[in-house]
């Protein structure tokens, strides 16, 4: 080997590596180092030439592996080592990503399982023993590279000259071992990957993000919990100068204010998003930081184009995007703070133009048409449940809401309840149901604007009073044994019930929550909302021959009330009134209207909770994205077993 270069065919029968691999011992001082390393060794460029570099040293890998669980410990430390003590140089950072990529391949027998891991070689090593050590500073060392995002160097870039004929101890360290003899030692991770990774602009800040990502979401030891999870969960600002608490094991400081730009910044990657979602859940330290920003739209606004765009994103992003809102409405400040945000022209958003709106208004709007995808496409309810739960939490602390938020609160509202008549039409009558209702949804599109231009009111007044009567009586009993009565139509019990059955369950969910969300609003913060009033007036009609349901009854109390008081206003005010005067009167009406009379409800509040064994969902979220994401590194699809190849 020496100075001369070495071919992938010449690899099986290379002494050195042969000594390398053997079980004799090698100093440190032996001329062996020097000769090995410096040697040029052309990079693969293609998952054919890693699929050669893998079956060529198949012999090489075997001889480290056997018998020698004690050198596997040693190796995971000395990666370690790498990846937190090498100063980032040119011509370290393709070894930095090596040895970063070097790790992730060693947890990757994860892939190979369907079931998830509770324990494993590499689990043993990195929970406990020599690696242990090492935690807090190799987490913190991911982080700063994800912070960095520090890009690869030119091509031949280096610190010193290139001799000519490849060798060199440093110029072999980082050209030839890194981009070459690293990669030979993967154990099998290599194979070859379907579709090749896009062009990134930090091969290291995202392999580190990727194996912090992994790291975090080990299972626990038997004994021991994450410890990679506890430094995650733990660590501080540097500018916080309080003294950790003994309790806590692997505490490390780091800049928040570098961390959250680099989070705002990087929000279009499925990854980062995920590592937002965990620390915003796990670490009370970063949450408390985030919430006290005065720019807090640079992180907001990301999140919900990831949201608006959720035709082109898969549904784990979408997801997580979600909780993220979620998590961020459960605090009151927040809440107050996104009405204050005003923001201007936000050219994404094509249903209309804004021109001017607040951040909070924004929210509202992105957050219902995704409930509004959901409904009519993917029919989720833990999508729509959570999208719910978020606008409940915002609702005390709505604020001058934009014209446009307002009226897609109550159109939306709207939109449920006409559905609701339809349904409970075809389910109690279902042959002789309502043909104008049926047209109305059979013509319907995905988002529902026609339906705000028909008149219906007749239709409702004619139906909907007997409905909600023979409801009234016995709720639940008329809706099963109207049910029954259907299924019992049908040919056979295996045929299943049509989706306008199914749904009435949900669309009742959803009226109700968006009922409570609107009376929310009008109890503690009506005098903010002439326009919310406005667009509740516009549609009153409708939500008068609500006021008997039996399951909406109680909320629609104050919502009547709001109705008839204003109504009353208006009359008075005379015909043909403009917007603007219309708005004069609800604005001067706020301040006449008795408080006293609207019935207090408890406080809409709902809290983020991870359901049970989250690490079914996270393990092979997180596995898939580093499949899909990772870079120079490749898995025989046909070996994977922990997710579907298709699988978001």
């Amino acid at each position: 080997m020496g100075s001369n270069s070495s071919r992938i065919g010449d690899l099986p029968k290379n002494e050195y590596l042969k000594k390398l691999s053997g079980t004799e011992s090698v100093s440190e001082n032996d001329p062996f180092w020097n000769q090995l390393l410096s040697f040029s060794f052309p990079a693969p460029t293609s998952s054919t030439e890693l699929k050669l570099l893998e079956e060529a040293t198949i012999s090489v890998c075997r001889s480290l592996g056997s018998d020698s669980e004690d050198l596997l410990e040693e190796l995971l430390c000395c990666l370690m080592q790498l990846i937190t003590d090498i100063p980032l140089l040119d011509i370290t950072y393709e070894i930095s990503v090596e040895a970063v990529s070097t790790m992730v391949v060693f947890l990757s027998c994860q892939l190979f399982h369907k079931e998830v891991l509770r324990q494993s070689i590499s689990h043993k090593y990195l929970m406990r023993g020599q690696c242990l050590p090492y935690t807090s500073k190799l987490v913190k060392t991911l982080l700063y590279n994800f912070i960095r995002q520090e890009k690869p160097p030119p091509p031949g870039a280096h610190l010193f000259p290139q001799q000519s004929d490849g060798g060199g101890l440093l110029y072999g360290l980082a050209s030839g071992v890194a981009t070459g003899l690293w990669t030979v030692f993967t154990l099998g991770g290599v194979g070859s990957k379907a579709t090749s990774t896009p062009e990134l602009s930090s091969p290291l800040g995202n392999q580190s993000l990727l194996l912090l990502l992994v790291l975090a979401n080990l299972t626990d030891a038997a004994d021991a919990p994450n410890p990679y999870r506890q430094a995650i969960m733990s660590f501080k600002n540097t500018q916080d100068s309080s003294p950790f608490p003994s309790s806590i094991p692997h505490a490390f400081q780091i800049n928040f204010n570098s961390l959250y730009t680099a989070l705002c910044e990087q929000q279009t990657s499925d990854q980062a998003t995920l590592l937002l979602y965990t620390l915003l859940h796990q670490n009370s330290n970063i949450r408390t930081y985030m919430l006290a920003r005065t720019d807090m739209e640079n992180l907001v606004l990301p999140i919900l184009e990831i949201l608006y765009h959720v035709e082109e994103r898969n549904s784990h992003h979408v997801y997580m995007a979600l909780i993220i809102l979620l998590i961020l409405t459960e605090d009151d400040g927040f809440n107050r703070s996104i009405h204050e945000v005003i923001l201007k022209n936000i050219t994404w958003y094509s249903e209309r133009v804004l021109t001017e709106i607040s951040l909070g208004s924004l929210l509202i709007l992105v957050v219902i048409r995704t409930i509004q995808y959901n409904m009519t496409r993917t029919r989720d309810k833990y999508l729509h449940t959570n999208c719910l739960a978020a606008l409940a939490n915002m609702s005390a602390q709505f604020r001058s809401l934009h014209q446009y938020a307002a009226q897609r609160i109550i159109s939306y509202t709207c939109r449920h309840l006409r559905r609701y008549v339809y349904v409970l039409d075809k389910l109690c009558f279902p042959h002789s149901h309502c043909s104008t209702l049926q047209h109305c949804f059979s013509t319907l599109s995905d988002n529902g604007e026609e339906l705000l231009s028909l008149t219906c009111s007749h239709i409702l007044r004619s139906y909907a009073s007997s409905l909600f009567s023979l409801l009234s009586k016995k709720h639940n009993k008329v809706l099963e044994q109207a049910t029954q009565s259907l299924r019992g139509s049908l040919s056979s019990n295996d045929v299943p019930l049509p989706d306008y059955a199914q749904d009435l369950n949900v669309i009742e969910e959803v009226i109700r929550m968006m009922l409570e969300i609107i009376n929310s609003c009008l109890t503690n913060s009506l005098h903010h909302n002439p326009n919310l009033v406005y667009a509740l007036l516009y549609k009153r009609d409708l939500f008068e021959q609500f006021r008997t349901h039996p399951s909406f009854q109680d909320i629609m109390q104050n919502i009547d009330l709001v109705i008839t008081f204003f109504s009353s206003k208006l009359l008075q005010a005379g015909a043909e009134l403009s917007v603007e005067r219309v708005l004069e009167i609800i604005k001067q009406g706020v301040v006449a209207l008795p408080k006293d009379r609207l019935k207090k409800f408890p406080e809409l509040k709902f809290k983020y909770v991870e359901e049970e064994q989250p690490e079914e969902f996270f393990i092979p979220y997180v596995w898939s994205l580093v499949y899909n994401s990772a870079v120079g590194l490749y898995w025989n699809p046909q070996d994977i077993q922990l997710f579907t190849m298709d699988s978001d």
